[in-house]
């Protein structure tokens, strides 16, 4: 596994917990947030979940995944799993079909993940602390261009 974090050359790689599904990423994401709501506490099985924006032309998956999907209030949600061991590796909504949240757990290296902020706050868990310095959102932002900025200045974007 070779990961890489400079702009021209940027390579994650990525999959499920038994292996039957692998991804590789060749584009920097879109954005990294974390979700408080309480799907994503249930999807995680903990205290929230990593999201990471990227162009669905950027993410190569090997492997089959099954798909299942959801409706929460307004908001459907398509969501891809391995059928062998159940990881959980991506959703996406039809009103951004371009578009591919790649579950923040399932890369092979995460030390490079730094979120631009924190949704849905209010169903946060009451323990967990939130670091300084990112954007927060008590439920979810009537958009996320300002989560898409924040990750890009990380980066000198």
């Amino acid at each position: 596994m070779v990961a890489r974090n400079d702009e021209a050359g940027f390579r994650q790689e990525g999959g499920c917990q038994c292996g039957a599904v692998r991804y590789v990423l060749t584009e920097r994401p879109q954005t990294v947030y974390c979700c408080h709501c309480t799907e994503c506490q249930k999807q995680a099985s903990s205290a929230f979940g990593m999201s990471v924006r990227v162009r669905r032309a950027a993410l190569t998956v090997h492997g089959e995944t099954a798909k299942f999907g959801k409706v929460s209030g307004d908001r459907r949600t398509v969501c891809e799993f391995c059928p062998s061991c159940g990881s959980r590796l991506f959703h996406n909504r039809p009103a951004y079909e371009d578009m591919l949240n790649v579950k923040g757990g399932t890369f092979d290296r995460t030390d490079w993940l730094k979120p631009a902020g924190h949704i849905w706050l209010r169903s946060k868990q009451a323990w967990l602390l939130i670091p300084e310095g990112g954007l927060r959102y008590r439920g979810q932002p009537d958009s996320f261009d300002a989560l898409v900025a924040a990750y890009g200045a990380q980066w000198g974007r």
